[in-house]
This record gives C-alpha cells, structure tokens and sequence, in this order.
C-alpha cells in the first residue's frame, strides 16, 4: 500500500498549510499530492480540474469543500479512487441560511474587504479552546492570503451549487473513513455520523477537542486517523 499515492483536497479558503503535518509523515514511500481548487466556479469543474491533474489511481481524502469535491470525483471516476476519507465535510446542498451568508462573503470581497474574511470565520473554524491560539489564527491567515480574493469568489460560487450528495453515497464501494472534530460547529458530528451511515463498511473517527480544522488543530490524532485508514490492516 505504500506506493499508492495520496490526493488531499483542502477546505475553502485552505491550501497545503491546512496538511502540513499530515503530508511530512504520510510521505515517507509515496506521493503525496494537494489539489489545486481554486480554479473553477462548480464543484463539477473542480473535480474535472483535480482529475486531469491526478495519478491514474490514487487514495483521496478531502475537508469541508474538499470533501464535495471528493464526493463528485466518486460520482464521476470511482474507477479511480482506491479508497476515500471525508473529513469534517456534509453530504448536503447549502442550506438558505448559509447561501446567504455566502453572498455576503463575496459581497464584501468584491468591495475589497477580503483582508477581513479570515478574521470573520476563524471563531467558527476551530473548538473553542483554540480561540486565542494566535500562532492558529496566523496559520488561517496565512492561507487566506495564500488563496486569494479571485479564487475565494470562485470557491464560494462552487459551494453555493453544488448538489446534495446522499443519494450517490450508497454507490461509494471503495473503504471509506469519516472523520470529523467532536467540537466541529460548521459541519457537526451529527452529520458525519449520517455520512458514515450512507456509505457502505464506512468507518467513523472523531477527533476529541478539534474543531472544523481538526487536522491543523489535532494533527497527530488526524494522521493517526489517516495512517489506519491507508494501512492494510486498520481500520477502513
């Protein structure tokens, strides 16, 4: 299993900073490789993005974002995909309430204001204990200003249309893990537990004291997560 390579595809507004410990020790005998999400504005067109840029078969793990994106590669080419881990993700459409929210969001950046934006969202991000972790704040800072106004407006556009992916998840035949942080407050336990439910054999990981962010707030416990789920004999 060590030669198969790892795609990792990050959160809104997150780059490779978001798997930084994950990528120094997965990658010892294999490719480790993080998607570019920021080019196109439908989860659709990213993952045709991702693919063409893709090993012909690989292990695939995607938060938040990342984990629709996920969830349409799987749609699309599950010929591809060895095996799947969503983190901190939801099979949903958006919600009115957080379409809207998200209208806001690129309404203040097209004003200019997107200097603000990661400030606006860091206190949803993470558990609450992390609040006043500034060398935290600094890291979401630090990959806003990685990604970008144009590319942020491109990736809330995705969001906002993609589908609701219950019904295609009962297709996932590949080992599927579900990892979530107990403290996630955009997508919740609750919703990673009916994902796991939906996906045939999938198996369920919750990180204790991890927020939305959970590799980047619990990263030994999240690479544990995902050593198992790439190790011939864990859990899949």
């Amino acid at each position: 299993m060590s030669s198969l390579p790892v795609l990792f595809v990050p959160g809104l507004n997150c780059t490779a900073s978001l798997w930084a410990t994950q990528l120094a020790a997965l990658g010892a005998g294999r490719a480790v490789i993080v998607a570019d999400h920021g080019r196109s504005e439908t989860i659709a067109a990213i993952a045709h993005d991702v693919l063409a840029d893709a090993p012909p078969r690989f292990a695939l793990a995607g938060l938040s974002m990342g984990g629709y994106v996920a969830m349409e590669i799987l749609r699309v080419a599950p010929e591809r995909v060895d095996r799947l881990c969503l983190l901190d993700t939801q099979p949903y459409a958006d919600a009115p309430e957080a379409s809207e929210v998200r209208r806001q969001l690129i309404d203040i950046t097209e004003r200019g204001g997107f200097s603000k934006i990661a400030a606006m969202q860091y206190p949803k991000l993470v558990a609450p204990a992390r609040l006043d972790d500034t060398d935290l704040q600094k890291v979401v800072r630090a990959m806003a200003d990685a990604t970008g106004p144009a590319a942020f407006i491109r990736q809330q556009k995705a969001i906002l249309s993609r589908i609701d992916s219950r019904p295609s998840l009962a297709a996932i035949a590949c080992p599927t893990t579900v990892v979530v942080g107990a403290e996630d407050q955009l997508t919740p336990p609750v919703m990673a537990r009916e994902m796991a439910e939906l996906v045939p054999g999938a198996h369920l990981v919750e990180i204790p004291d991890a927020g939305h962010l959970s590799p980047l707030e619990r990263p030994d416990a999240v690479t544990a997560a995902l050593a198992a789920w790439l190790g011939d004999d864990g859990p899949r």
